[in-house]
């Protein structure tokens, strides 16, 4: 407080000395004049009081003059300082120097109440948003206190925030969930039981460090992703057994009752024999398509191992007889199943030779991974929506798993298998991505 006040008087007083030097001169010339003039005491004592009284009171209102706008721009600071920023200064005319600081003076409080508002309703709005959403957050302090928690937060802990807020992870029952990392566990809590999808990250509020800790709930989109997955997988098993049993049990009834004539037909034999080759293939497209979707299914874990790139292409590529396959890239080493990388690369070649030949597999190697490209020059990807989905085919006697295993097998070693039409020219292109060694 003193050290804030003795400035202030300081200034007014050397505004007031000023007025007082400025009027000083006026009143020597006065005084002497009146002193050299002949008057009598009475008349120069009066005039000379008078004079005195009305430098001294000029003086004093140049002093108020100066002194009172500054007062008020500081009261208005202070108020805007204290968060009050209705208060406004009165005559804010840009007239004149003064009036101009106090214009800008005003447009300032509107300027930080507009903002204040502003963040409020922001605030609020937030708030609002994180007591709403079906997602359990909670941030704690520096020494892992919790400071916040939302209502799906005190669901999932069956308790009040009243009840939670100041303690600490472990004894919140948080602490085994946060050691997962950004990853999926399985937990159970006091409110709920199933998988939960743990995200964290770090921010600061006022200068301090917190720690956001976020829960989601995934077991219920699991659930229904599974049972999408297996209503497919019985939609497409359904359709490929009716297609291949609805022939089959026609062909059967048809010879049963041929072989319950009598007499028999002359070609009785020709047609036993035709409808049994047809049996046969039927049945044997039954047990490729089961075979398929059994390797599918059941594809191991990669046993990784490091070797030569160029020699598994070339070996998947002198494979496919139906058309010469170029290859082109430099030596390196990879980290991989051999013989999954190599199952991988045969399907690609084979889907790009039943594409439309020449058929060309390049690979190079960028920082931390490799790309191996296998382009052709058919007719392209009409529709991409379908690529990847297991059993789903447009060839004749394709079974639609070759593109699946294929990206099974690259999301296994973790990376990655696109197929796009190419950029430039006729054709598609496959490229698979694959992590380098470290």
């Amino acid at each position: 407080m003193v050290s804030s006040r003795v400035p202030r008087l300081f200034h007014e007083r050397r505004v007031y000395l000023t007025a007082l030097l400025g009027g000083l001169p006026g009143l020597v010339a006065t005084v002497v004049l009146l002193w050299t003039g002949g008057y009598s005491g009475k008349v120069f004592w009066t005039v000379a009081i008078f004079v005195v009284g009305a430098w001294l009171a000029c003086a004093a209102a140049v002093r108020e003059r100066v002194v009172n706008p500054l007062r008020t721009i500081a009261n208005l600071l202070e108020a805007m300082r204290e968060g009050d920023y209705s208060i406004r200064a009165r005559h804010a005319r840009g007239e004149d120097a003064l009036g101009e600081a106090m214009q800008q003076v005003n447009v300032i409080g509107a300027t930080l109440r507009a903002q204040r508002l502003g963040a409020m309703e922001a605030t609020a709005l937030l708030r609002k948003v994180m007591e709403e959403i079906d997602v359990a957050v909670f941030t704690f302090d520096a020494e892992r206190r919790l400071k916040f928690v939302n209502r799906a937060g005190e669901r999932l802990l069956s308790a009040k925030a009243e009840r939670l807020l100041d303690r600490d992870l472990e004894s919140l029952g948080l602490a085994t969930v946060t050691r997962a990392g950004d990853a999926a566990v399985d937990h159970a809590f006091p409110g709920a039981l199933g998988r939960w999808r743990v995200s964290r990250a770090s921010f600061r509020e006022e200068g301090k460090p917190l720690e956001l800790l976020v829960l989601s709930d995934v077991s219920r989109a699991l659930r229904e992703e599974e049972l999408a997955a297996w209503q497919r997988i019985v939609r497409v098993l359904g359709h490929e057994l009716n297609n291949s049993l609805a022939p089959i049990k026609s062909l059967a009834g048809s010879l049963s009752a041929t072989l319950r004539e009598d007499p028999l037909p002359r070609d009785w034999r020709d047609d036993l024999r035709r409808g049994l080759a047809i049996i046969e293939s039927r049945s044997d497209g039954l047990a490729r398509f089961l075979g398929a979707y059994a390797q599918l299914a059941r594809l191991p874990a990669p046993t990784k191992s490091e070797f030569a790139l160029r020699p598994l292409i070339a070996h998947a590529a002198h494979l496919e007889t139906r058309a010469a396959v170029e290859i082109y890239g430099d030596d390196a080493a990879i980290l991989a199943d051999a013989a999954q990388i190599e199952q991988a690369l045969i399907n690609l070649v084979r889907n790009a030779v039943d594409a439309g030949p020449p058929v060309r597999v390049a690979w190079r190697t960028l920082p931390g991974r490799i790309e191996i490209r296998v382009t052709d020059h058919g007719p392209g990807v009409a529709e991409a929506t379908n690529l990847f989905v297991p059993f789903f085919t447009t060839k004749p006697g394709g079974t639609g798993i070759g593109l699946a295993l294929a990206r099974q097998i690259a999301e296994a070693h973790g990376g990655s298998l696109t197929l796009a039409n190419r950029g430039t020219g006729p054709g598609a292109e496959a490229k698979l991505v694959l992590p380098m060694p470290q």
